[in-house]
């Protein structure tokens, strides 16, 4: 058996691999390369405003410096209909082990984010192996709606990105009546909603360049330390009793 937890006014925790936050080790080693950024968005129409939205949200991310990738879901199965080594599926697990922060975009249909969205997000797994694919990556959200302004689908997204263990940013877009913001070429036009683009991206960017090098420090946890000890324990007490 692992000790018993010395600590009077703790008396549930395990003091092993009980460990005090240092800020000294979220002062790292800075990475020198272009911030990997993944850019997911949830339409295949022709004329997509989540895909233009999209676009754009990467020529910023390329003038802040970052290194950019946009995952085209057209041909992507749904989640289970296929075996993971689909090459489309592959891709774009590959894309999100590559990547440092991701963008997701996504329509509101029927209140909610669309199932090619969701698709994409349910390829990706929570582990594999001893691999978390986003587990300490950041995440921008961002919408398009036909109508009003709505914040459905960015809410949505944020739960997920919580879910797959991302630090998701504060800040957040939602473009209103999108078929209005974009000119015939495909471009985003001057506006209220142009300017909250350009403020999520240069704040994604500031955020993966705070968080990436620590990211596994960030998410450290207890009581993975504590699973991993009890699982180191029973292998050392197993090879003891050969």
């Amino acid at each position: 058996m692992l000790k018993e937890n010395a600590l009077s006014d703790l008396p549930n925790v395990q003091a092993e691999v009980l460990h005090v936050p240092e800020a000294a080790k979220l002062a790292g080693q800075s990475s020198t390369h272009r911030p990997r950024i993944l850019l997911l968005h949830g339409s295949l129409r022709k004329v997509s405003y989540s895909r233009l939205l999209t676009q754009e949200a990467a020529r910023l991310l390329e003038h802040f410096g970052a290194d950019t990738r946009i995952y085209d879901p057209a041909g992507l199965p749904l989640p289970d209909d296929a075996p993971i080594d689909h090459p489309k599926v592959q891709e774009l697990r590959e894309l999100s082990l590559w990547s440092e922060g991701q963008v997701w975009t996504s329509p509101e249909r029927h209140g909610a984010m669309t199932g090619v969205m969701k698709s994409q997000i349910d390829w990706i797994p929570l582990a594999m192996g001893s691999i978390r694919p986003t587990q300490g990556r950041t995440l921008a959200v961002m919408q398009v709606s036909g109508g009003s302004q709505s914040f459905n689908a960015v809410n949505q997204m944020r739960v997920l990105g919580r879910w797959m263990r991302m630090i998701t940013i504060p800040n957040q877009s939602s473009v209103a009546k999108a078929y209005q913001e974009f000119d015939e070429s495909g471009r985003m036009k001057p506006s209220a909603y142009y300017d909250r683009v350009v403020d999520v991206m240069e704040e994604l960017v500031k955020f993966t360049l705070m968080t990436r090098d620590v990211s596994g420090y960030l998410t450290d946890r207890y009581s993975e330390r504590k699973e991993n000890a009890a699982q180191l324990e029973k292998r050392v007490n197993f090879k003891s009793a050969v």
